[in-house]
């Protein structure tokens, strides 16, 4: 697979991730942990060399879950994990919303460690800006932890362009990570342009769409009752039903390119910028071989001229995320 760059420091990552949280938490009850061992491994075989995780998702069991999967191939990938929220050890629940305090974050380190059976975490995002917290603060706190010699490089998720910059200036930030695709182009305002000024990288999750890219979800779809998605606007029956629009459109190219709606939505990301790198999820092997099958996908310009013009008619119903959520983001 072709491999891009993350950062001015170098953090080489094949050209697509793997999205690891799915398998743990969010979209209904956790997927069989031998299977999701072997999906893993398989990536890895297939190419893919960077993996996206965080002490919240379970909490704490997608992290043990990627560590033991990736402890045999360690030399071999790139973690990236996360700190921010107000975790219970002891009870494996949250007890509250964010917490970016310098002493929580090296202890959150200590522990991430220790769950993915590792010396060092490549890539150590804060999860969600913490408004009681300087990103100063948080942004040296990592530093030390990079300068310990535990953590590789450091990135933010869904912050605001000013808090990139701020963060930036004290500690370089490698990569940042916040929702982007056809489904929600919000980055593209003003932090697409920030990141390519700075010589950031960036990991849009949820390339996808939640899954509605892929073509497979339509108005009578119906979630399991842990599905995270109940809970979206953009997921009621009606928008889904106004939205199958864009999903319309994909399916429109990928009949011309022979593939899948998927797959041009992450051809269409890939072609955006040479440094984002989507990090789609799966739990699904033919899922898996499907999203690689998009790295190999070439869009022209006159391709990309087309879906963008096509897809500016389209009017997106419903918020992207609960109510609640989109309070914690900075974008």
């Amino acid at each position: 697979m072709q491999k891009r760059t993350l950062g001015r420091d170098g953090l080489e990552v094949s050209a697509l991730g793997l999205g690891c949280m799915g398998m743990s938490a969010n979209y209904g009850p956790p997927a069989d942990r031998q299977e999701m061992i072997a999906l893993i491994q398989t990536a890895v075989e297939r190419g893919v060399t960077f993996f996206d995780t965080a002490e919240v998702y379970g909490p704490f069991t997608n992290e043990e879950l990627v560590g033991e999967a990736l402890t045999p191939l360690r030399s071999q990938v790139l973690i990236a994990t996360k700190f921010g929220f107000d975790l219970d050890p002891a009870t494996r629940e949250r007890r509250g919303g964010v917490n970016s305090r310098p002493e929580h974050i090296k202890a959150v380190a200590d522990a991430s460690l220790k769950r993915l059976k590792t010396d060092v975490i490549d890539l150590f995002y804060q999860h969600r800006v913490d408004p009681d917290v300087p990103i100063e603060d948080v942004a040296g706190a990592v530093k030390d932890l990079i300068q310990a010699g535990k953590v590789r490089a450091f990135g933010l998720s869904e912050a605001g362009a000013n808090t990139i910059r701020r963060a930036h200036a004290v500690q370089p930030v490698a990569a940042v990570q916040s929702e982007y695709s056809l489904w929600y182009r919000g980055p593209e305002a003003e932090i697409l342009p920030t990141l390519e000024e700075l010589g950031i990288g960036f990991a849009p999750f949820s390339p996808l769409g939640a899954g509605f890219l892929t073509g497979k979800i339509d108005a009578s779809t119906t979630f399991d009752s842990m599905d995270f998605r109940n809970s979206v606007p953009r997921f009621s029956p009606e928008a889904r039903e106004a939205n199958l629009a864009l999903v319309n459109l994909l399916k429109d190219v990928a009949a011309r390119k022979g593939a899948t709606p998927a797959q041009i939505a992450l051809a269409w990301l890939l072609a955006q910028k040479p440094w984002i790198v989507p990090i789609p999820g799966t739990t699904k092997l033919h899922r898996l071989e499907e999203n690689i099958g998009s790295t190999e996908i070439q869009l022209a310009t006159d391709d990309l001229r087309d879906i963008d013009a096509a897809a500016s008619r389209i009017d997106l119903k419903g918020e992207r995320l609960p109510e609640g959520a989109l309070k914690m983001t900075r974008l």
